[in-house]
């Protein structure tokens, strides 16, 4: 029994990897909140576009509720790379249009979704990579 509460420590996620997926999750939300309302405002009449709006939403919700409950690494890095993809899709709609449609950057929420998503991008790979030298710090060391 003592060994197994001592595994659980071992690979429990610290307060500092907690704290950063928690402030992650909330930066994940804010960039869906950011594209539902935008999808409920009339991007949803944009053909291709607006479903994939309403798609980031949900997406981001399902992914914050993951990355904040479970604090694994490939969660948490899921949600840095989803952000990253959030941020391609704009610049690439954008600079070349995406599906028929071009984007400007001065769009409303254009500016604070990619601060929202880079800042989600830093935090949640700032935690996953925390993650990792934690574990790797914890890890028994091995003769042989």
């Amino acid at each position: 029994m003592q060994r197994a509460r001592q595994w659980r420590w071992i690979n429990s996620p610290g307060l500092m990897i907690s704290l950063l997926a928690w402030a992650g999750s909330v930066l994940l939300v804010a960039s869906a909140l950011v594209h539902f309302h935008l999808w409920s405002t009339g991007y949803r009449h944009i053909p291709n576009i607006g479903p994939l709006f309403l798609l980031q939403a949900i997406a981001g919700i399902v992914l914050a509720v993951a990355v904040a409950v479970s604090r694994h690494v490939l969660v948490m890095l899921a949600g840095a790379l989803f952000a990253v993809g959030t941020m391609a899709g704009l610049i690439i709609s954008v600079e070349v249009g995406l599906f028929g449609f071009q984007d400007t950057f001065s769009a409303p929420y254009t500016t604070t979704s990619l601060i929202v998503e880079a800042a989600a991008t830093v935090v949640l790979a700032a935690a996953s990579f925390g993650a990792v030298a934690r574990s790797r710090r914890s890890e028994p060391i091995r003769n042989g």
